[in-house]
């Protein structure tokens, strides 16, 4: 590549995550234990957004490993060099972290702040990335954690 064409990461990422929007390609990940049956963990699509994020992450080297979870996410970004930022400093491009239905940390939900108060992540009832209001429109989801990786 030649010395005067730099690769901007960044606008690249975030263009990424915009064309994602209507995809299924996150609906499955398979697991074995053992030599138990083979098991689609997300359950095609209701429980993608871990998978989705981090399978993002990767493709421009921000994370090592696809997850599953939102705790095994979250654990990895925050080990990455991913740091908290204040909800109010929120910028395209930082993941955020949704609070589980009821306040129960068995759903939480993270995804991608893409600015003008809006959101990318999965859908469990479309079973595919969508686009959407900051707080999920009418549930009013709150945030718990907003991450940015300031090296891109």
């Amino acid at each position: 590549m030649s010395e005067n064409v730099k690769r901007q990461y960044l606008e690249s990422y975030l263009a990424m995550i915009h064309n994602s929007v209507g995809t299924e390609m996150f609906r499955n990940f398979y697991v074995r234990i053992d030599d138990g049956p083979l098991t689609d963990v997300i359950g095609n699509g209701e429980n993608a957004c871990a998978f989705y994020v981090t399978s993002v992450l990767i493709a421009f080297g921000k994370l090592k490993s696809v997850h599953a979870t939102v705790s095994n996410t979250v654990k990895e970004l925050e080990e990455s060099g991913w740091v908290l930022v204040d909800e109010d400093d929120i910028v395209p491009g930082d993941v955020i972290v949704w609070a589980g239905r009821d306040d129960d940390n068995v759903s939480q939900h993270v995804g991608f702040y893409i600015g003008e108060n809006s959101a990318i992540s999965t859908s469990s009832s479309q079973q595919k990335v969508f686009k959407h209001d900051i707080h999920f429109g009418q549930l009013q989801r709150k945030i718990i954690a907003v991450y940015r990786m300031r090296d891109w």
